[in-house]
């Protein structure tokens, strides 16, 4: 099914949205200090063309461990794409999504719209992994912080 749905979401506007996505790793790519600006912008391009069966994780979330783009200089980095081109990136994908909603039949691809609204947002520190890694780490992790809430106490 996510074959089919790639295949739709790839001729009916993902193909756009990616090259989108290319031209601003490629504007960043080209002032040299944007070059970890443009590896987002590589891979967020690459899982626009096909979003079906895969999900954007925070890679603190999937490996467990803080690394240069999850820490300090991760946020500035964010705030800076912010500014730059994430919230115009972010508000194009809003935009296909309510459209696509309306339609009652785009409501799959305006689920992908919203995920890469988010996406665009925020993009430094993340990556894309298959939606069953992303669902098992994300469980991993929400079990780890409730085990750290109750004071890794064993139950009683």
């Amino acid at each position: 099914m996510s074959l089919v749905l790639n295949i739709l979401w790839f001729v009916l506007g993902g193909l756009l949205s990616g090259l989108l996505w290319y031209l601003a790793g490629l504007i960043m790519a080209l002032t040299i200090v944007g070059l970890p600006w443009a590896r987002a912008c590589f891979m967020l391009g690459n899982f626009t063309f096909a979003p079906f069966g895969r999900d954007v994780i925070s890679r603190k979330d999937l490996s467990g461990e803080d690394d240069i783009g999850t820490g300090p200089l991760g946020v500035i980095g964010n705030v800076i794409w912010f500014v730059l081109f994430g919230w115009v990136l972010a508000l194009s994908h809003l935009f296909w999504a309510v459209a696509l909603a309306l339609t009652i039949i785009g409501i799959p691809f305006a689920i992908q719209h919203v995920k890469l609204a988010g996406a665009a947002l925020f993009p430094i520190g993340k990556t894309v992994e298959p939606n069953e890694l992303v669902a098992l780490a994300r469980q991993e992790s929400a079990s780890d912080r409730l085990q750290s809430l109750r004071g890794n106490k064993p139950d009683e």
